[in-house]
């Protein structure tokens, strides 16, 4: 008689893929949040009409950093590899950041976090959207460290040698200590930021 092995797994070890499940509901959850309020669905109907333009270009925006978040949490678990370019061969941070922006939107932006961090329009914390990118203080030096955020305190980013591309929440004291500001990449043109 042929005995099964129970497939067992520690809470240290499911941990990694709950919160990555968690953060994909909550990001698809937040998305769905920020769609657009029909007529139908207000009662209350401003007679100051909205410029199309503007909800045009606020639906792109959000259309586009949900394709962005997508893209960026497809690269969970490529390892670190500094100076790295591709999943393939690993990613570092603005790497990871350049990857996922040319993927997901066709720009090509700077390649170091320095330099991404005079790119497109500064972002107060609590502004922050989908798709902006964070700075941390990690090397003793200003903007050495780049993620991009998904929403609810998270971002995404390429750790450190040894470590993989992962989630990590804001909120923690490391994080929090070591936050130098946000940038909004929200230029439609592809290759307008191209630093070759």
């Amino acid at each position: 008689m042929s005995q099964s092995l129970p497939i067992t797994m520690s809470i240290k070890e499911a941990f990694p893929l709950f919160q990555t499940f968690a953060l994909a509901f909550a990001l698809i959850a937040t998305l769905l949040l920020y769609t657009p309020a029909r007529a139908s669905d207000i009662t209350d109907i401003d007679p100051r009409p909205i410029a199309s333009s503007t909800r045009s270009k606020l639906q792109q925006f959000t259309d586009r950093a949900s394709g962005l978040a997508v893209s960026a949490m497809g690269m969970i678990g490529i390892h670190y590899k500094y100076g790295g370019n591709s999943p393939e061969n690993g990613l570092d941070c603005s790497g990871l950041v350049r990857y996922v922006f040319k993927d997901a939107w066709g720009v090509n932006v700077p390649r170091t976090a320095a330099e991404l961090s005079r790119s497109g329009e500064k972002v107060d914390k609590q502004d922050l959207k989908p798709g902006d990118l964070v700075f941390y203080n990690t090397l003793r030096r200003s903007f050495s460290h780049v993620g991009i955020y998904l929403g609810d305190n998270k971002f995404i980013h390429a750790p450190s040698a040894g470590g993989q591309v992962r989630i990590e929440s804001m909120d923690l004291a490391y994080w929090k200590s070591r936050f130098n500001g946000a940038r909004r990449i929200n230029d439609t043109e592809p290759d307008s930021y191209s630093h070759q």
